[in-house]
């Protein structure tokens, strides 16, 4: 088949995230599958117009700030130009409503839904804009196929109108050859707390912050590295040092790929704070590498986490809560090792060898239907 994909960026964008990890994780399967596939996104500054990455010919139009406009007159064009088999469209910011610009069968992934959430991140008039955009989807995409990566996006999508029958639930994979455990390499002899993901408002990382006086009171060595960067990170670095917590707290940014994996094998702890996500990748990567995770009970966070199995779930935003649980897992050797043990079994669940493969069974049916 030649399959197009549409997407708001490509996993080369310095704004890419878990949402272009699980796409392009998927789609370059599918070229090896045999598949012939296009991905349509946005340009950023210093990209090429076209570029090929793991088989994956990428064709980039506008910004990031206007390619949900300039995405209908290039989606047209290449349509026109080329004979596709189906659409991809994922749906991680605002939708592009393709459907109305072609009648082939097409596919939707949604990673999450941002609904009323999105007012946690950015002013009002934009998160009025996004809000308000995400609204007719049910209208627009009533009869198309829609992929989710998590029982509570397919909760949140019914919800919104779109009939149950026509939702698949394909969880991501991870990577087995990178994120796995090396018996030989032991945790850091100083109790460690890691955060690893992009630093934004949403992903609430200040919960972490603010439970370290009460984690030192306990443990006093204990530390917090906070892997990763973003817009919220001098906000972050703000509240550590009001708090006299820059010994307690280490800032690391972006690192590579080799070091990030060191820290979630070498972490006591790894942490995911956020107010909502798709599904949570960070936590099976974690799990993976030997370490047991300690997320909110939000949707997609206690979708990847198997609660008293991988990991602990705490109540959103409650600092006490946190702070209780991490010290447990931090004190506790025998009841984390059981975590850990746990939490490796429950990594060997996902792969992306299985999504592709399910991702190319429903594009199959919504080609041929029977």
């Amino acid at each position: 088949m030649r399959i197009l994909a549409l997407n708001w960026q490509d996993l080369k964008n310095p704004q890419a995230g878990g949402a272009e990890v699980h796409l392009e994780e998927i789609l370059k399967r599918l070229v090896q599958y045999g598949h012939q596939v296009d991905l349509l996104c946005s340009n950023f500054p210093g990209g090429a117009k076209t570029d090929k990455t793991d088989g994956i010919s990428i064709y980039r139009h506008g910004s990031r700030f206007n390619f949900n406009w300039v995405a209908p007159f290039a989606l047209r064009k290449m349509i026109s130009a080329n004979r596709y088999d189906a659409v991809i469209e994922d749906i991680n910011k605002i939708p592009f409503y393709s459907a109305l610009y072609h009648n082939l069968p097409t596919l939707v992934v949604i990673p999450h839904l941002f609904a009323d959430t999105i007012f946690q991140e950015i002013n009002f008039v934009l998160g009025t804009y996004i809000y308000l955009f995400e609204k007719p989807v049910p209208l627009l995409y009533k009869n198309k196929r829609f992929m989710v990566i998590s029982k509570s996006t397919a909760d949140e999508v019914e919800k919104r109108g779109i009939a149950r029958e026509n939702i698949d639930v394909v969880e991501c994979g991870i990577d087995k050859e990178v994120y796995r455990f090396d018996p030989s390499i032991p945790k850091f002899e100083i109790p460690t707390l890691i955060y690893i993901g992009r630093l934004k408002k949403y992903k609430n990382v200040e919960t972490a912050i603010q439970a370290m006086p009460l984690i030192r009171k306990s443990i006093p060595s204990a530390r917090l590295v906070i892997i990763g960067s973003g817009d919220h990170e001098p906000d972050l670095k703000r509240l550590t040092e009001a708090m006299g917590l820059n010994e307690a707290v280490e800032f690391k940014g972006f690192i590579k790929q080799e070091e990030k994996v060191n820290y979630l094998r070498r972490a006591h702890v790894s942490v995911y704070p956020s107010l909502k996500e798709g599904w949570g990748l960070t936590n099976i990567e974690a799990n993976a590498c030997g370490t047991a995770v300690l997320a909110a009970r939000v949707p997609g966070l206690q979708d990847s986490v198997s609660e008293g199995n991988s990991g602990l779930l705490f109540e959103f935003g409650n600092i006490e809560a946190f702070s209780a649980l991490a010290v447990k897992m931090l004190s506790d050797d025998n009841f984390r090792k059981g975590l850990e043990m746990g939490g490796l079994r429950w990594a060997a669940n996902f792969s992306w060898d299985k999504a592709a493969k399910a991702t190319e069974d429903i594009i199959k049916r919504i080609v041929t239907p029977q």
